[in-house]
């Protein structure tokens, strides 16, 4: 049995927003404290660039996790 990871990494988009990462990931726009918590590094600014890396946490208790990848490419994703 294998363990659950604990991040999913997220290149962003030019334009993405905190919310938006929370709901793609969580299905609930309000739950982006824990993406944040996750990236002490990364400037709480309205709207990022393209290219930073963004450390997704997986929830334990979130049943959605939603990511627009084929199963290989997920995988590869994962930390």
């Amino acid at each position: 049995m294998s363990a659950q990871p604990e991040f999913i990494v997220h290149i962003t988009a030019d334009g993405e927003r905190w919310d938006l990462l929370a709901f793609r990931y969580y299905g609930d726009a309000t739950e982006y404290a824990p993406i944040i918590r996750a990236n002490p590094k990364v400037a709480i600014e309205p709207v990022f660039e393209a290219g930073i890396r963004i450390d997704i946490p997986v929830l334990a208790d979130s049943a959605v996790v939603n990511v627009d990848l084929p199963p290989w490419r997920l995988r590869a994703a994962i930390v």
